[in-house]
């Protein structure tokens, strides 16, 4: 795992506060999963953008909160076309808990992805999800983690941001690989890191795109790169604006039959 000299006081803030989180008293997770590759070939099929449509209450690098049912915007988003559903569980910085993401797994009939800053084995003991994300920039052992997760029956989703993570995750036997395009260093967004990535990244891994997502062109340029789907919070969400986040997502998952598409939207 780097130094969090390398990455930005809020994201050092972050991870802190994961280290201090405890899972005692949480038995062993056993998950029957959703399959997400199954979703995606769904939504495909329906002429849909595979989309990731993110409940993220708010963060470090958002305009404002939103304090709507987490039950209530994920159904929304699958009304919108969403492939399937991200849940921030992280309480200090995203206003994420467990508990949403229990209730919106309950709500919706799609593959949910656990977001959170999962470091240790036994944080994948707090709630059952489809799928656990693991940023391997963060983890000690990812390939034991990735082992881990999967020994309860989570997909896991591979967070990197570099070719050197990518062959991190890929020795880890990693086979669902999200490519953050925001530097966690300065928080700045680039969607040319995507494009140097992927182009790296084996045959027979799922590929998501992560972070600055938020046109239709956006969405466009991701899919031309290779992405198989798109992990999309903020302009979903929107923050502080209150917008519709059943339309914000249904503009993200028409972009490839709607050209009309364009209005911008808050990243």
């Amino acid at each position: 795992m780097n130094s969090e000299t390398e990455v930005a006081p809020a994201v050092a803030s972050i991870l802190a506060a994961a280290r201090e989180r405890s899972a005692d008293g949480h038995d062993r997770v056993s998950v029957a999963a959703r399959s997400l590759p199954d979703a995606l070939d769904r939504a495909e099929a329906d002429d849909r953008v595979p989309v990731i449509a993110e409940v993220k209450p708010t963060s470090p690098t958002a305009d404002g909160t939103r304090d709507d049912d987490p039950v209530a915007l994920a159904e929304a988003m699958v009304d919108g076309g969403a492939a399937a559903i991200s849940v921030l569980t992280e309480p200090s910085h995203f206003g994420g808990s467990p508990e949403a993401l229990s209730s919106v797994r309950e709500a919706v009939d799609v593959p949910v992805l656990r977001k959170d800053f999962v470091l240790r084995e036994d944080q994948l003991d707090v709630v059952a999800a489809d799928l656990a994300l693991l940023i391997a920039r963060f983890v000690d052992d990812l390939a034991e983690l990735v082992t881990a997760a999967r020994d309860r029956g989570f997909q896991p989703l591979v967070e990197v941001h570099d070719r050197a993570e990518l062959e991190t995750a890929i020795e880890a036997g990693a086979e669902i690989i999200g490519v953050n395009n925001r530097d966690l260093a300065k928080l700045e967004v680039d969607l040319g890191t995507f494009e140097s990535v992927s182009a790296h990244v084996p045959d027979g891994v799922t590929l998501i795109a992560e972070s600055g997502i938020s046109t239709p062109a956006d969405v466009r340029r991701m899919r031309e790169a290779g992405a198989d789907a798109l992990l999309v919070g903020s302009a979903i969400m929107d923050h502080g604006a209150e917008g519709d986040v059943a339309e914000n997502t249904r503009r993200l998952t028409d972009a490839e039959t709607n050209d009309d598409a364009e209005t911008e939207t808050q990243t």
